[in-house]
């Protein structure tokens, strides 16, 4: 299964967000997506959490964050 690719680095905020509450509303049940960002979203890993999302965040080599979203 090809998981698809958010890139919403070198956005200004609110732009990261916003494209991540979109790919996460359009997210089938058990589906996942790949978010990459210029830093840690501790505001989105919460609300992930809260809500009971699957995710899996990892620093790059290029110094990026890629972090795994599921949807239960």
């Amino acid at each position: 299964m090809n998981t698809r690719t958010v890139d919403a680095r070198g956005l200004e905020p609110p732009e990261p967000f916003e494209r991540a509450m979109e790919a996460i509303a359009d997210l089938p049940p058990g589906g996942e997506f790949t978010l990459l960002l210029d830093r840690m979203p501790q505001p989105l890993l919460r609300m992930l959490d809260r809500d009971g999302y699957r995710h899996d965040a990892r620093f790059r080599e290029d110094g990026a964050v890629e972090i795994l979203i599921g949807r239960p």
